[in-house]
């Protein structure tokens, strides 16, 4: 998994409730055998026209936007579905954390066993964030899990909370195989107590 300590870039702004794991991801490119390359296919049905082209009046594709690796977006984000692919395909597209005042409990997880960092805030806060992004121009945030700071585009930072085990884990890089390496010792010991090894 990939470890994250902490981002500076630019943020693209999704402001709309309810966004479900089909919308992140359609159903039709769940056939892929490989965890990677879903980035193309993000928002697929928003982002593209029936042939292929970008559409201009969705959000992800305004050039303020580009690049951006910070989202943030409106509440109940990646609800619906437990399709680990609406996480994968964020992070693939390049988002490193995702904003929102409320997750689908399910893709929260998926998420954070892949290394994307989704931080919850009040719905006002989230809003204030949103406002501070240039329509024209874009903005920068910078994103700190070690110490649990935002510093939003005015450059005025605050906190905010995150649980302690999920942190710790995204901040070593710890999925739950990594997590159970750290007890080799003590496994291998005690599969040779009971004849195992």
């Amino acid at each position: 998994m990939k470890a994250f300590t902490s981002t500076t870039g630019r943020v693209a702004v999704l402001d709309r409730p309810d966004i479900d794991t089909d919308q992140i991801i359609p159903k039709p490119f769940l056939k892929r055998i490989e965890r990677t390359g879903y980035g193309e296919f993000l928002f697929y049905d928003w982002r593209l026209d029936e042939h292929g082209r970008p559409r201009p009046e969705f959000e992800l594709n305004d050039p303020a936007f580009g690049g951006a690796s910070i989202l943030l977006t409106g509440r109940n984000f990646g609800c619906g579905s437990s399709r680990e692919h609406a996480a994968w395909a964020l992070q693939d597209y390049g988002f490193d954390v995702v904003i929102a005042s409320s997750f689908g409990d399910i893709f929260r997880t998926n998420a954070s066993k892949i290394g994307l960092v989704t931080i919850a805030l009040p719905t006002a806060e989230v809003k204030r964030l949103i406002g501070l992004v240039d329509p024209v121009e874009g903005a920068e945030m910078s994103v700190d899990l070690e110490r649990r700071t935002i510093t939003d585009p005015q450059g005025q930072t605050f906190e905010f909370e995150f649980d302690d085990a999920t942190r710790t884990w995204l901040l070593h890089g710890l999925d739950e195989i990594g997590l159970t390496l750290q007890h080799q010792d003590e496994i291998a010991a005690y599969e040779r107590g009971h004849g195992v090894a």
